[in-house]
Order: C-alpha cells, then sequence, then structure tokens
C-alpha cells in the first residue's frame, strides 16, 4: 500500500496557533457578529500594555487591538492609508527590494534573481539577502537618528521575493524569479528570506512578502486570467515552493495574485488563503492583496460583486491586508454582518503582530537592529558581494577549441560588439545604482595594458536594424580584432512586468549582426544577457564559445570580463530548460506541466538542459554510496560521491541529485531534482558531497487520498553535473512503513 504523508508539517509541533483571548472570548461571548464601536474603547486599567517590552508578544497585539476603534481597524489594513496618530503607526510601511532596495539614492545593485539562482550557492542568496536587510534597515535607522535625513523615509515591510516558478519560458518577469524547478526555488527562497528576516528569535529585520500566491506567471490579461490546474499539478508543481519559504522559511507574508485558480480569484480564494496557508501550513503573518486586488475581483463582471462584499469576502477568504477599499468599506461590512469581527480582529492581529515583531512599538534604541549605520548603504564591502554574485551567476553555455578563457597578455585589439554591448539593465524592483560597470567598460578596465578595445552596437534589441554603416562598422572591427565579443539578449522593451516576450528568439537584428560576426572572425565569443530562455540554434552550432550572464548588476562588467580572462572560472549552472524550439512548449494555457514543460518533461532533446554549465576545468565524480540500498517509506538514505578536480586551475562544481521512480500509477518525470551542493575544489583535490534524500521527497500527490503518497518500489537515484550529464545511478528499493 503506499505511504500517505499529510501535505505539510506543523511549524511548531504540539503548540497551538490559537487566537489572542481577547478575541477568543468575544466569540465564545457571541460579540464576534456584534457591531464594532466607532469611538474610542475605555482602555483596560494600568499602563498600555502594548507598549511594554517585557510583555508576551501576543498580549501586548491583543492589547492593542482591544484599544482600537473600527474605523481604526480599517485604516490598520490599508496597507497605503493614513498614520494612526493615536498609536504612533506610521503609514508608508513597505517597500521593495528584489535585487537592490528600492529608494531614490544610490543603493547595491545585485544580479536579477534569475541570475543568483543560477549560482546554485544558497550560502551567497542569503548573504545577497542579509546585504539587502542591512541596507533597509540603515535607511529605516537613518531617519530614527534624523528625521531630517536626506532620502525618502522607508518602513520594514518588504514585498520579496518573487518565487512564482518559471513553467512559462515566455513570461514576462522569469527575471524576477529564480527558474522552473520548485526544488530550487524552494531552496533559494529559504535562503533570501532567512536573510532578509534576519536570525533574531524574538524580532525582524524585516517582514518578506513572497510573491505572487499562487499559479502567476502570465502577464497577458493578468488580472482577468484564470488558471485551471489540477489538485495534483497543484500541490506537486505550484505550491511546494511557497510551503517551504512559509513552513521552514517561515515568510512573515504572502501577496495573493491577480489570477484565479479554477474560477475563484486568489483574493477571495478561502482554499488558497486560509485551508492551505494558514490551517495547514500555519502561517501565522498576514496576507496581502496586490495592488487594485479588490478592485480587479469588483470588475470582474462574472463575480457579481460590490465593492463591500468583494471586501468582505476577501477578509474572510483570508486576505487580511488591501488598499483603500479595506479601509472605505470594512465598517460596512461589518455593520451588515456581511464580515464577522472576530475575522476582522484576526486580521488586524496578523498585521500588528508582524509590525510588533519589527519593533515599531518598542523603544527604538532597543531593538537588536538600531544600530545598524546608513554608511553601509552603497558601501565597497556590499559592491564586492555584488560582483562575487555576478561572478558565480555566469554559466558558460559551450567552449569548443578551448577558446576560453582568453590569455589577456596575447591579445593586441578586443572588439567588443553588440546592442547590449554598454548598457546597464535593471527591471521594476530595485533602486538607483552609483556607479555600474557596463560589459564594454569591464572589458576595458580588466584588458591588459596596451590593449586595444573597440566598440560598436552593430544592431538593435528590437525593431529593424540601425543605421545602414552600423553593421558593416561592426563587423570591420571584428575582421581586424583578435578576437570578437558580442553581447545580444533582452532588455526591458522585450521582456518586463505588463510585457511578455513574443519569441524564444533573438529580437530585432541580433541574430543577424552575430552571423555577420562570426563569418569575419572564427574566434567569435556570444555573451547572453537575458532573463528567460533564448532559443538560438544557430549560434550553438556556429558560435565556439557562449555565455549566459543574465542582467548582472553593478558589478557586472567586472565579472563577465573576469570570466573571460579566466581570473574567475565559471560554475553558473541553468535554472531552467533551454528549448530547441519553440514547437517544443506546450501552449501557455496548458498548467499541467507532464505535457511537455520543464525538463522534468520536456518532449525531445533542449538546446541547453537544465542545470548544465561547463568550467576551464574538469571533474570526476567516483563511486556513488547509499547509506542504504532499502529504506521504508518514511525513511532516509544519505547520497554520497567523491568529487575530484582532475584539471590545472582551481574550479567549483555543482553536485545535482535526481530521482526517477521506476513504475508508477501516474506519470512521473523523467528526473526530479531533489538534492544539490555547489563545491570549491582545487586542481587534484577530492572532497566527499553527501545529500540527504528522505522518503517523502520519492511522493506524488494522490487526488483519490487527497495527499501525498510513497507508492513503494524501486527508484533511480541519479548524480551528475546536469540533467543532462548524469554520471552514476543507483537503484533503491522503496518499503511501506
Amino acid at each position: 500500500m503506499p505511504q500517505i504523508y499529510p501535505s505539510c508539517c506543523r511549524r511548531h509541533p504540539g503548540v497551538a496557533l490559537a487566537l489572542p483571548l481577547l478575541l477568543l472570548l468575544r466569540a465564545a461571548l457571541g460579540a464576534a457578529d456584534a457591531p464594532a464601536p466607532s469611538t474610542p474603547v475605555a482602555p483596560p486599567p494600568g499602563p498600555a500594555l502594548y507598549l511594554d517590552v517585557r510583555a508576551p508578544l501576543d498580549a501586548r497585539v491583543a492589547d492593542l487591538v482591544s484599544r482600537m476603534t473600527l474605523e481604526e481597524k480599517a485604516e490598520a489594513l490599508n496597507h497605503v492609508g493614513p498614520t494612526l496618530t493615536r498609536f504612533n503607526l506610521r503609514a508608508d510601511q513597505w517597500n521593495q527590494c528584489l535585487n537592490g532596495v528600492q529608494w531614490n539614492r544610490p543603493t547595491t545593485l545585485f544580479p536579477t534573481c534569475v541570475g543568483l539562482a543560477a549560482t546554485w550557492n544558497t550560502p551567497l542568496v542569503k548573504e545577497v539577502a542579509t546585504v539587502l536587510s542591512d541596507e533597509a534597515r540603515a535607511i529605516y535607522n537613518g531617519w530614527h537618528f534624523d528625521p531630517n535625513a536626506p532620502g525618502d523615509h522607508k518602513g520594514l515591510i518588504y514585498r520579496a521575493p518573487v518565487i512564482n516558478i518559471e513553467r512559462n519560458p515566455y513570461w514576462g518577469r522569469n527575471h524576477e524569479a529564480w527558474g522552473e524547478d520548485p526544488f530550487l526555488t524552494g531552496r533559494m527562497a529559504v535562503a533570501y528570506v532567512q536573510g532578509l528576516q534576519g536570525d533574531d528569535p524574538l524580532h525582524l529585520k524585516l517582514a518578506a512578502t513572497l510573491k505572487h500566491y499562487a499559479v502567476n506567471n502570465v502577464e497577458t490579461n493578468r488580472k482577468n486570467l484564470n488558471a485551471v490546474v489540477s489538485e495534483r499539478m497543484l500541490h506537486e508543481y505550484w505550491l511546494p515552493h511557497f510551503r517551504d519559504a512559509i513552513v521552514e522559511g517561515h515568510a512573515e507574508s504572502v501577496m495573493a495574485s491577480y489570477n484565479a485558480i479554477n474560477g475563484t480569484h486568489n483574493n477571495i480564494n478561502q482554499w488558497l488563503l486560509t485551508d492551505v496557508l494558514k490551517n495547514e501550513w500555519h502561517h501565522d503573518g498576514f496576507v496581502v492583496s496586490d495592488l487594485g486586488g479588490v478592485g480587479s475581483v469588483v470588475a470582474d463582471r462574472a463575480a457579481r460583486l460590490n465593492v463591500v462584499d468583494a471586501v468582505a469576502q476577501s477578509l474572510m477568504a483570508g486576505c487580511d491586508f488591501s488598499d483603500k477599499e479595506f479601509q472605505a468599506n470594512i465598517p460596512a461590512a461589518v455593520q451588515t454582518g456581511k464580515l464577522t469581527l472576530a475575522r476582522l480582529d484576526d486580521a488586524v492581529t496578523r498585521v500588528l503582530r508582524v509590525r510588533m515583531k519589527l519593533g515599531e512599538f518598542d523603544p527604538f534604541a532597543s531593538g537588536p537592529y538600531s544600530g545598524i549605520s546608513p554608511a553601509v548603504v552603497d558601501s565597497a564591502d556590499h559592491r564586492a558581494v555584488a560582483l562575487r554574485a555576478a561572478q558565480q551567476s555566469v554559466v558558460l553555455l559551450q567552449n569548443r577549441g578551448g577558446l576560453l578563457p582568453l590569455d589577456k597578455t596575447k591579445l593586441k585589439r578586443i572588439a567588443v560588439l553588440g546592442p547590449l554591448a554598454d548598457i546597464i539593465e535593471t527591471n521594476n524592483y530595485n533602486g538607483k545604482y552609483s556607479v555600474a560597470v557596463s560589459p564594454l567598460q569591464g572589458l576595458r578596465d580588466r584588458a591588459a595594458p596596451g590593449t586595444e578595445v573597440v566598440s560598436a552596437a552593430g544592431g538593435t534589441v528590437g525593431g529593424a536594424a540601425g543605421p545602414a554603416a552600423d553593421l558593416p562598422a561592426a563587423v570591420a572591427l571584428a575582421r581586424d580584432a583578435d578576437v570578437a565579443v558580442v553581447f545580444v539578449g533582452t532588455d526591458r522593451t522585450v521582456e518586463q512586468e505588463g510585457r511578455d516576450r513574443r519569441t524564444l528568439g533573438l529580437t530585432g537584428s541580433q541574430e543577424a549582426l552575430v552571423r555577420a560576426v562570426v563569418a569575419a572572425n572564427p574566434h567569435t565569443i556570444v555573451v547572453e544577457l537575458s532573463a528567460g530562455p533564448l532559443t538560438v540554434p544557430w549560434l550553438k552550432d556556429n558560435v565556439p564559445a557562449m555565455l549566459q550572464a543574465w542582467w548582472p548588476g553593478e558589478e557586472g562588467g567586472h565579472a563577465i570580463a573576469d570570466v573571460l580572462f579566466g581570473a574567475v572560472n565559471p560554475a553558473g549552472r541553468l535554472p531552467h530548460t533551454v528549448y530547441a524550439s519553440e514547437a517544443q512548449v506546450p501552449p501557455v494555457s496548458e498548467y499541467d506541466i507532464t505535457k511537455g514543460f520543464t525538463y522534468m518533461y520536456v518532449q525531445g532533446a533542449p538546446l541547453f538542459p537544465f542545470g548544465h554549465g561547463l568550467s576551464y576545468t574538469t571533474f570526476q565524480y567516483g563511486a556513488l554510496k547509499l547509506s542504504a540500498d532499502r529504506i521504508k517509506a518514511g525513511g532516509l538514505v544519505n547520497v554520497s560521491v567523491d568529487v575530484t578536480n582532475t584539471g590545472k586551475v582551481a574550479g567549483d562544481e555543482v553536485v545535482q541529485l535526481y530521482v526517477h521512480q521506476e513504475k508508477s500509477s501516474v506519470p512521473r518525470p523523467a528526473e526530479e531534482l531533489r538534492g544539490f551542493q555547489r563545491v570549491s575544489l582545487q586542481p587534484g583535490e577530492t572532497r566527499t558531497v553527501t545529500l540527504a534524500l528522505p522518503g517523502e521527497k520519492l511522493a506524488f500527490w494522490d487526488e483519490q487520498t487527497h495527499a501525498f503518497v510513497v507508492e513503494p518500489g524501486a527508484f533511480d537515484v541519479m548524480v551528475g553535473a546536469s540533467s543532462g550529464d548524469i554520471r552514476l545511478r543507483q537503484t533503491l528499493a522503496v518499503t511501506a512503513n
């Protein structure tokens, strides 16, 4: 018989996550549906408990809620609402920090998140997020030290990370996300959330908000989109990474996305927001709507809801925090009996609990993060982390003939070409940068003294080709150079929020440019600067060396040059499949990935497989060792392998663990990522890499029992350098408990 697992474990086993005692007493006395007072409530005797830092958190929050009028509660649930002066509860409490803190002054700019995912390095991702939270706290601290400090005043609730899954390679926001695999995305999400929120057990550094929950990766018509998804796909593909970030990462906030799932808007989806998130995963933070979330429900004629009904249904379904509609309509929703006071107080409690943990009601100097100085913002130390992150994100796609690394001492002239050669591409949710290094500037900075670096755009990313002389000028420079480096890819005119890609190929005149340059100079290197995958079969067949460098942040130009010249040995790995043709990709309206999406179910060979990335050195894998060749469904096996650097230079290898069930009652992935580790090795050095494989990671979602189950039988345990480069394989027998 299959072994059945619950869909999640409790966040705090044995501890009930109840409402504050005050709310339970109200409900017991039948006051839940009674009209709320609209004048200030008589405060309890004695000093205000919510200001006592020694009191238990829930008691402080309950005391604060008990003092609020109905109107004040409504105002507290407007995320852009007014300052509640009676409680010194500030407005403008949220901000963005996806790969750089959003501010009107310079902050550190990191690679986009898909580039950070390509590092396959969770400690580094946590370090990046720690830098982001340091800078966010420093900005907050700055105006507490000095109310007249320059720059916008920012709060401590940050709307990051975006952990939507890259099922759709055309999605315009793939640069914000972490690739196509829920396991990889989950590991990255946990690291990022932990870096943002800090490690103090009683206080939050920032409050992270997971976006966008759930089944969201289409920009076209996103506010009216209805995703039709099976129960199995929801639990296996669309939700696991959110669960990881909540149950393990303890993210304090979740944003409900605009779209509907199976006919129900996410903003009023009780199954999604309450049954799964709050009851199964025991999320004790708050749910916030996307901007205009309530309005989008009202605008949907099929929903047939006026604004009071939409506000009431959003709150009753589990949405806790929203726009002006909440503030304006909550009183009427309560007074007409459409919204219970118990649920309203639960929402207010959830929001204020987070703000209490952020220290907003404590003496400023008493907080563990109040000492972070504004001097850390855009500091040299943080810039060094941005450089390291960019270096580790670069993926060496191919290197025929050993063209790379370049010996800079033998180069007299380098042609740097392409419309993206001298561009710093950013997204919507980072801040300003002080100094950013383009690829052209990076090569000029890193080239040997006396080397001539010449440049021309040679074409455009969008629309028709540039002036007639542009392409010939680029070709002439390439012909007279020792090596040509061509920078092509995408920019915000191709993929961005509100704009899905129309093609997976190169847009504009970029491929024509590459073809002409290759014809003029066989020593041509192409560097792809994009978010989503680029389907470029001609380039793979004809260009000797190719790199994927994403949108790499303020130090991206230096990082790319370091890789080209061999100062850094590339070890980035693709976090998504690069499809060989657009015909391989199922329709975007298909949400069942078994139809051909991702490395797990792709039909035919991809252009570049998930997990792919080359190195300037070589690695040898020793024998695969399992701690047991037979386990019970609820057991654990450790998978170990010795990895040796057999080349002449130091390098990093990313050891990847995949599994496959040999026989199953439902379609299962050809390969499913279940572990990885990035390791650094000197020439000749050997290290043992051990990855844990719990039996529950062999489960699938059973729609009959509505739970994850493990079918006893044989499983292939595979270890390799990518999903397309499996080096070792062994069979694991799984029995019922």
